[in-house]
């Protein structure tokens, strides 16, 4: 429970400071939780990334400003972040569909976004495979690029279409997704697509080779249509697993997700048995 208590406290204390500076470093630690895996679990379970929830929750206040009181609005606009009116006009049509000179003198309409709340309920009930390994320190080879947090859920899927798309799935096949933040404390990470490293076979121009260090992983089992099947069982990793378990936390700043051979399905990974596996590093509470 303490997780998802944490949770509650990341959001009180975006809401008691949204007009100043937050860093997820401060966030994470509401949350008892790296930075990391703090903006992986939120994305996961809201459907959103912190840093968008902060700017909506921003701009509405300050569409209700506008609405509601005198102020310039250069000054609403430096109140929430924006450093200049042409910046802040930007996103303010961007979430409002509409100017902020239309909001004071035309009396548009303005959206509002609310803030989070938990809610506890009774859930669960149902059944995770999935089994502590220790792994010996492994070498995997790849194409390898730096994604900020912020905008990771369209960009490494767009990733993924260029690896193919350029023909360098004829060098990696993509057995590995991996997600590695070692400082646990930055606004972005390094993902790779991946295969085992096999030595023997020269590194090809444009591939790094990234040693996975050893750790104790916790792999859960994914059977089903990709990515609905892999998505649905991270939610219940960062919903359910986290929050009750007794005996193992996060230990460092990786995932992986592990891809079997689309071959050896008749549908590929559109096929209902299809498996694959997310794995993250714990240690004992």
């Amino acid at each position: 429970m303490r997780w998802l208590e944490g949770i509650g406290e990341a959001i009180n204390y975006i809401e008691e400071n949204i007009t100043a500076e937050i860093s997820i470093e401060n966030i994470a630690k509401k949350a008892f939780m790296s930075p990391f895996y703090f903006q992986k679990g939120f994305g996961m379970l809201c459907g959103f990334t912190i840093g968008e929830y902060i700017r909506q929750r921003r701009l509405t206040l300050a569409g209700s400003e506008l609405v509601s009181t005198d102020e310039k609005v250069i000054d609403i606009a430096l109140k929430y972040g924006y450093d200049s009116p042409d910046s802040f006009t930007k996103a303010f049509i961007r979430f409002h569909g509409v100017t902020p000179t239309a909001v004071r003198k035309d009396g548009a309409m303005i959206k509002s976004f609310a803030p989070l709340k938990i809610k506890f309920s009774l859930e669960g009930g149902y059944i995770m495979d999935y089994k502590i390994v220790e792994k010996d320190s492994f070498t995997i080879m790849g194409a390898s690029k730096v994604f900020e947090y912020d905008n990771a859920n369209t960009k490494v899927p767009q990733f993924w279409r260029e690896h193919y798309e350029t023909g360098n799935g004829d060098f990696v096949c993509g057995m590995y997704g991996v997600s590695i933040d070692e400082s646990m404390g930055s606004d972005e990470f390094e993902y790779l697509i991946a295969d085992n490293y096999n030595p023997s076979i020269e590194i090809p121009k444009g591939f790094v080779t990234k040693i996975i260090p050893k750790h104790t992983w916790a792999v859960f089992a994914c059977k089903g249509p990709m990515p609905k099947a892999i998505q649905g069982e991270n939610e219940k990793i960062f919903s359910e697993w986290l929050p009750n378990c007794r005996d193992y936390e996060i230990a460092a700043g990786y995932n992986i997700e592990m891809y079997t051979n689309i071959a050896d399905y008749p549908k590929g990974n559109q096929d209902e048995n299809y498996y694959s596996e997310i794995w993250i590093p714990v240690k004992k509470k």
